[in-house]
């Protein structure tokens, strides 16, 4: 994987977590830096740990799927970014006012790192370096979920969507990018 490509692929999976921290931005009422940047880890911690999970179990099954792993990477990639995109034109900009729990940002991470468990084990398949995937993608997103939620209650009805749209179409891009390195179809 080319560092811009792994550049693309973190930033992409950081969208998640940008939108929900511009969310958790606007359920605050002005956030500091430093409770933004605390935000900001635990998504980036959770996001760095899925895609490990992922990779782990994609190297467990790999020897079963080696002669299509392409195909497998490139399923997994279109199917979370079409997932991406539809989570982001289906957004109504409502703004829901919750109590902050350390319990429910961990939970709100989780959730969005699921897709990032899915790419970890896609990127076994192509013998991807998951330690530094891993490490970029905790990083952009521990950077992107302070940003977004700074930027959350100025911004949060008018932003969180568009993140997951870009995101989206950036993960399909990867998968077609992978397609055409291992087929001749493109």
């Amino acid at each position: 994987m080319t560092p811009i490509t792994l550049l693309f692929l973190a930033v992409s999976m950081s969208a998640d977590a940008f939108a929900a921290s511009i969310s958790k931005g606007t359920e605050l009422k002005k956030p500091t830096f430093r409770h933004a940047i605390g935000i900001g880890l635990v998504f980036g911690i959770i996001e760095a740990i899925t895609p490990v999970l992922g990779w782990a179990a994609g190297k467990a099954s790999q020897q079963y799927v080696q002669a299509w792993d392409h195909w497998v990477a490139f399923t997994l990639l279109s199917v979370i970014g079409l997932h991406m995109i539809y989570a982001g034109l289906k957004k109504d900009g409502k703004v829901e006012h919750r109590k902050q729990t350390l319990w429910l940002l961990v939970i709100t991470a989780t959730a969005t790192s699921i897709d990032a468990m899915a790419v970890g084990a896609s990127l076994a398949f192509i013998d991807a370096n998951i330690i530094a995937t891993s490490f970029a993608i905790g990083l952009a997103t521990t950077i992107m979920a302070s940003m977004g939620t700074l930027l959350g209650h100025r911004l949060g009805k008018f932003v969180g969507h568009w993140a997951e749209l870009i995101g989206g179409i950036v993960l399909i891009g990867i998968g077609l990018a992978v397609l055409a390195q291992h087929t001749a179809i493109f």
